[in-house]
């Protein structure tokens, strides 16, 4: 016969609860109101930047001169281009009497022995920040505990140290302002758009303005500087400024003595100046005459290149006929060496010839009414002296002339004695 099992301890405590009145429900609140006080606490520690143990941080150690209004652990920052990057941890005295920050950045950013730190005041109550420049090549990377020194860091300035250089006055007037500053400014959302729109384009405006005067002042600070430079080399050599007081006096001398030359030059320089205005006047007229001609002449330029081309296809097409008429040139040479012994006859000939040819318009012109009966003389002459026709051979018709049917001015024509004859 088997034992029974025992019941673990867990299952007597949990028996143990239930049978004993109120036990349970304590428990319960007991958890809850941990459980509340652990959410509780923890949102606490995430708004006061409460620093985990556990946390991967890169720490050092900056030295200033001065640390005025630093809070180390509540969560001061620290900003790298205004990104927050880390916060002081803890602040501390060193040996020379300098402040001596340590500050706790994510190791994602590295930061080098060249770096920069300077305080600046977050809000007018003097709450603080700490701008970091990490800094880079050639300097060294930072490891952990190293120590930036005073000469890497900047003093703050802080706002009552302005307002300290004021004297009781201004300082009272200073605080009018901005009283009547905060009444002025009552509307600023209506009015101030407006007001700074119009100031926008009245410096748009004056931008020009501002430039010239920036040119200006760039000028003058070179001639300022030039001068200063003529000065201190003509200060520097006391001999070569003697030499030309010197020599100036000299001249001024000589120019006295020359008076009379000077003055003759002087009149006589009208004289040239009017010579000199012809000339130029004519040298602008022959510049007017000449503009119209380089107008042409270069229309012309503008032309030439395809006249140019035109004429060289002109003497390509002027070769090719040459090469062409080659062989007919080449027969018609001893043609033309048979026809120079006609030359010399008709030469002759012609004055004859001119002669005849003057009485050929008025023949002419009388043989023009005649023509009709010249062409049925004809038509006439070959039926008569035909021996056939559609009806028999036999001569129908006589032909008989007489001087009356000739013409008169034919006959004085016929009549006239030739040059030659």
């Amino acid at each position: 016969m088997s034992t029974p099992r025992r019941p673990g301890r867990l299952t007597r405590a949990w028996e143990r609860m239930k049978n004993e009145p109120g036990l349970v429900r304590n428990l319960a609140v007991t958890l809850a109101l941990v459980l509340l006080a652990s959410v509780c606490g923890g949102i606490i520690l995430t708004n006061q930047r409460f620093n985990w143990p556990w946390e991967d941080e890169l720490t050092f150690y900056v030295t200033l001169r001065s640390s005025p209004g630093v809070s180390p652990g509540n969560g001061q920052e620290v900003r790298i281009a205004g990104v927050q990057v880390g916060d002081i941890r803890s602040v501390d005295v060193d040996d020379n009497g300098n402040a001596k920050l340590g500050i706790a950045i994510d190791p994602q950013y590295r930061v080098y022995d060249n770096a920069k730190v300077v305080l600046r005041p977050k809000s007018p109550v003097n709450e603080m920040y700490m701008e970091l420049n990490p800094g880079g090549p050639p300097g060294k990377q930072l490891s952990d505990d190293a120590v930036l020194p005073v000469a890497n860091s900047q003093r703050p300035i802080q706002i009552d140290e302005v307002l300290g250089h004021l004297d009781v006055n201004t300082r009272d007037a200073l605080t009018s302002l901005l009283s009547e500053s905060d009444v002025a400014l009552a509307k600023a959302p209506e009015q101030l758009p407006e007001g700074v729109k119009a100031t926008d384009q009245v410096a748009r405006n004056l931008r020009p303005v501002a430039e010239a005067l920036q040119t200006r002042k760039d000028t003058l600070a070179k001639l300022v500087t030039s001068l200063q430079q003529i000065a201190t080399s003509v200060g520097g050599n006391d001999t070569r400024l003697s030499e030309l007081a010197t020599a100036l006096q000299r001249t001024l001398n000589t120019v006295g003595t020359r008076s009379d030359s000077l003055d003759a030059t002087l009149a006589a320089l009208p004289d040239v100046m009017r010579q000199l205005k012809q000339a130029t006047q004519a040298v602008q007229g022959l510049s007017d005459q000449l503009d119209p001609t380089l107008d042409n002449l270069q229309k012309a330029t503008g032309t030439l290149p395809d006249s140019l081309s035109r004429l060289t296809k002109t003497a390509d097409r002027i070769g090719q006929t040459v090469d062409v008429a080659a062989p007919v040139v080449a027969k018609a040479r001893p043609v033309v060496a048979d026809l120079r012994p006609f030359t010399g006859k008709l030469n002759e000939a012609l004055p004859a010839l001119g002669s005849i040819t003057r009485n050929l318009d008025p023949v002419t012109g009388n043989l023009v009414s005649y023509l009709n009966d010249l062409g049925a003389f004809v038509v006439q002459t070959r039926s008569v002296t035909s021996l056939t026709d559609g009806n028999s051979g036999v001569l129908r018709a006589q032909v008989g002339i007489a001087p009356s049917s000739v013409p008169t001015d034919l006959l004085n024509f016929l009549s006239t004695p030739k040059p030659g004859r």
